[in-house]
């Protein structure tokens, strides 16, 4: 057997240091400890020491591929936007053009086709939304992918935008499984010890071939789409069952509707100028079909519901279907919704750094309504048990981004938007990790360079990892 004793480690809320004794990857004593004799020592001179951060909502192959691609969360305008790719653009080519991070709801003009076409020319390019929900093309990439640029004049959305987004995935798996590895360890260096990924593809091959050629650096949930079930109860997959390693089944994940910045979240109020409430891409009826199917086979659900309406819904399929599992996002809720969280036993799995990234949209597009948008405070005064995530790509896989909008609810020089809505570090702590500095529990830990305890918004967003295990191994700091 392995031991590994660290040494003056003090938890978050402690003065005093504490030794923690690690053996086969479970702590298996926390105290003023003695080395033993074949006993390898660490000592780590005061450093805050807690469980290993968890980031409950990753597209993770996305994340790893699209921040390789030209980065327009700059944009200013759909105009600037063309410019951005005009410049980036080199060669005569028909090679796939591909940038991401547009945020169009604040922009006084619109993304058209033809407005890209003229910056383009005939070399085909995709640029993806922050959100993911919408993709804006330019006449060759819809020839490209099926499309006849006569009848489309605006980008794609919901089902035809993850559709194009899942066919931009060509680089051999060889070299998106390195960038995927590359991705785990920048966000070891952040103390994750866990994701779950939501990536929309088969995920039980990309892992298993992933995790039979690397050690991963962090522990692994992979959920399942509604277009793989069949397969995945074919293959007796189960939430929760352990497939190698580190490696583990998730849930299964619904895209109920859309989302804000694509004005297709679906909604009990119109958006401003229109009748328009957004979209179901799933009726209430076969929502609750597939939560009942995922009951009665052992998995649990994720559901995507951002508009009010979405979430009502969601919770209404939630207690016919008595299946189990989390709302992702609930960015925007009934006052009456809320408390059904906590009465139906449902996670509400959040992403605190969209709201920092929305907050002038939602005023936009959710005038009079924000007040009960991304709604922290109250979920956990309800009673509901909160889950951090980033929802990577769409806002960086970093913990202590999360962590900071929570507490804060400004990341510049704004005043807090809906301060009421603000939670206590403990709080976003909790909400971001899943294990305890205790023996018994699995040596996943985070060691820090800072201290989180009276940290201002910039210095909790910017807190410097010393250290990171996973299962007794280091997955950052010390070799």
């Amino acid at each position: 057997m392995t031991s590994l004793l660290l040494r003056r480690l003090r938890p978050l809320r402690a003065d005093s240091p504490v030794d923690v004794r690690v053996r086969d990857g479970v702590i298996v004593d926390v105290g003023n400890l003695t080395p033993g004799a074949a006993e390898e020592v660490r000592d780590f001179d005061g450093r805050r020491v807690m469980p290993g951060l968890v980031d409950h909502h990753v597209h993770v192959t996305q994340w790893a591929t699209l921040s390789r691609r030209l980065d327009l969360s700059a944009s200013a305008s759909a105009s600037d936007a063309t410019a951005r790719v005009a410049a980036a653009l080199s060669g005569n080519t028909d090679e796939l053009f591909v940038g991401f991070g547009f945020r169009a709801p604040l922009w006084t003009d619109r993304p058209t086709v033809a407005g890209l076409d003229a910056a383009t020319g005939a070399r085909p390019v995709v640029l993806a939304s922050a959100d993911l929900h919408s993709v804006w093309l330019n006449s060759a990439a819809l020839h490209r992918f099926g499309y006849d640029p006569a009848d489309v004049d605006s980008p794609l959305t919901e089902d035809e935008a993850f559709a194009v987004l899942r066919a931009l995935d060509t680089v051999p798996v060889e070299t998106s499984d390195a960038w995927v590895d590359e991705a785990l360890r920048r966000a070891a260096a952040r103390g994750i010890t866990r994701i779950v990924d939501f990536e929309m593809a088969w995920n039980l091959e990309s892992w298993t071939r992933r995790v039979a050629t690397r050690p991963l650096a962090a522990r692994v949930d992979f959920g399942i789409y509604p277009q793989d079930l069949a397969r995945a109860l074919d293959e007796g997959l189960t939430t929760g069952r352990e497939i190698a390693g580190l490696l583990r089944v998730g849930s299964l994940k619904i895209i109920s509707d859309g989302s804000l910045t694509t004005r297709t979240a679906c909604c009990v109020d119109p958006y401003p100028g229109t009748a328009d409430r957004g979209v179901l891409n799933v009726n209430p009826l076969q929502l609750t079909d597939l939560l009942a199917t995922a009951r009665g086979h052992g998995l649990h659900v994720a559901v995507h519901a951002i508009g009010d309406e979405a979430n009502r819904l969601a919770l209404d399929a939630f207690a016919i279907s008595r299946a189990g599992g989390s709302i992702e996002h609930a960015q925007l809720l009934r006052h009456a919704d809320a408390p059904r969280f906590a009465d139906l036993g449902i996670v509400a799995s959040v992403q605190p750094e969209h709201a920092m990234d929305d907050r002038d949209a939602a005023e936009a597009l959710w005038p009079a309504r924000t007040g009960r948008a991304f709604p922290l405070r109250t979920l956990l005064d309800a009673g509901a048990t909160l889950a951090f995530g980033s929802d990577a790509p769409v806002a960086p896989l970093d913990p202590w981004q999360a962590i900071s909008a929570a507490v804060f609810r400004t990341r510049d020089e704004r005043a807090p938007w809906h301060p009421e809505q603000r939670i206590t570090l403990d709080e976003a702590v909790a909400a971001s990790v899943d294990g305890a500095t205790a023996p018994g529990s699995p040596a996943d830990l985070a060691i820090l360079d800072g201290d989180p305890v009276g940290a201002d918004a910039a210095a909790l967003r910017a807190m410097p990892v010393a250290a990171t295990m996973v299962d007794g191994r280091w997955t950052h700091g010390p070799s």
